[in-house]
């Protein structure tokens, strides 16, 4: 699945170590009120509310979905938007890199997704669908939101600009260019930003390193909100399987998310320890030429991914507690944060390192 906001641009790319302060995300915290929907929740799945805390809202609940969007994303004139090269092909259009100049702000560089011709009203509702999500979000690695383009057409998205593009294609380009510190500081980075989200009450479902972006100082920043429940199949990509209720991407899926559909942050703790994996093995594929099957038959028998190559111990450690089966033993997000912000003090913890290739339980 190309991911619309995976935007390759590898050229000239520096490699020279970075200073390890460029590659943290900020530790500051974004406090807001407590945002009281006006859709109706499912009381079986309430939000929790943390004081202080904004709470997701699915835009699925509004009546009129269009009242999601005009609440959660800033309407940009068409005017101020300026496409300068298509990049690739998204879901539901086309890609392409442009300039957005508001009112009183300086140009910035954008990525801009737009709605292809002859869409139907439910294409342009699930288009617009993830600018209502990405619009809730407010935190440095989530990727941001600057507005839509509705009022007129093309009908686009319109966000930040990565430089680096897709995580796993960045990693596979730049194979072993990197320190231990630098990869744990992207990790840390994700971490940080699916804390925020799992603060929020909002489940990823598709937490990939395809569906992490990548910019020039090496931040990466969460994106792909909601795009996975609207794929079509394509038989050249197994990535995402067909099951009861919607497409799944197996590899990187918690066992009780494929076998009852139970997705929550701890699903998304297990996603996470596979993302870890492919970071330390520089975007190699999970399971590598196992098929779905195989992969949840292996899991199933407690099967676990081995440590990448040179990948430090308590990396993987890391790694095989995110993978628990009893998800209520998982780490959460905000003790995966503490951990890697403690193994960066201490850098020589990073130092101790098993390779291994037998399986592990």
């Amino acid at each position: 699945m190309l991911n619309f906001f995976s935007l390759g641009q590898h050229q000239g790319l520096a490699l020279t170590p970075l200073p390890i302060i460029s590659l943290l995300s900020s530790y500051g915290f974004v406090l807001h009120t407590i945002h009281y929907p006006k859709a109706s929740q499912d009381p079986k799945r309430g939000p929790h509310l943390t004081p202080g805390m904004k709470v997701y809202i699915d835009p699925f609940t509004y009546e009129d979905p269009n009242e999601a969007v005009r609440e959660f994303a800033k309407e940009i004139d068409v005017s101020c938007v300026k496409i300068e090269e298509v990049i690739g092909a998204g879901e539901f259009g086309e890609v392409c890199r442009g300039r957005l100049k508001l009112p009183g702000r300086r140009e910035i560089i954008v990525a801009i997704k737009t709605l292809k011709v002859g869409y139907t009203d439910r294409q342009r509702r699930d288009f617009l669908s993830e600018a209502s999500i990405m619009g809730q979000f407010d935190h440095p690695n989530i990727i941001r939101l600057e507005g839509v383009v509705t009022k007129s057409r093309p009908v686009m998205i319109v966000t930040e600009f990565m430089e680096n593009g897709a995580l796993d294609s960045f990693l596979r380009l730049n194979d072993g260019q990197f320190t231990v510190i630098q990869l744990v500081g992207m990790l840390r980075g994700i971490a940080a930003g699916m804390k925020y989200l799992s603060d929020m009450n909002y489940v990823h479902r598709d937490l990939a390193a395809r569906n992490i972006l990548v910019n020039s100082n090496l931040v990466c920043k969460v994106s792909d909100f909601g795009l996975s429940r609207f794929l079509e199949d394509d038989p050249s990509d197994p990535t995402y399987t067909s099951t009861l209720g919607g497409k799944i991407p197996i590899r990187w899926t918690a066992p009780e998310a494929i076998a009852y559909r139970k997705f929550t942050s701890a699903s998304d703790v297990w996603s996470y320890g596979i993302v870890m994996w492919e970071v330390m093995s520089y975007g190699e594929r999970p399971y590598w030429d196992m098929s779905n099957q195989d992969v949840i038959n292996a899991v199933e028998q407690d099967y676990r991914l081995p440590p990448p190559m040179d990948c430090p111990t308590a990396l993987h450690q890391l790694m095989l507690d995110c993978w628990v089966k009893e998800r209520n033993l998982r780490p959460k997000f905000t003790q995966i944060v503490a951990t890697l912000d403690k193994l960066i003090r201490n850098a020589a913890s990073l130092k101790v390192v098993t390779n291994s290739t037998q399986s592990t339980g």
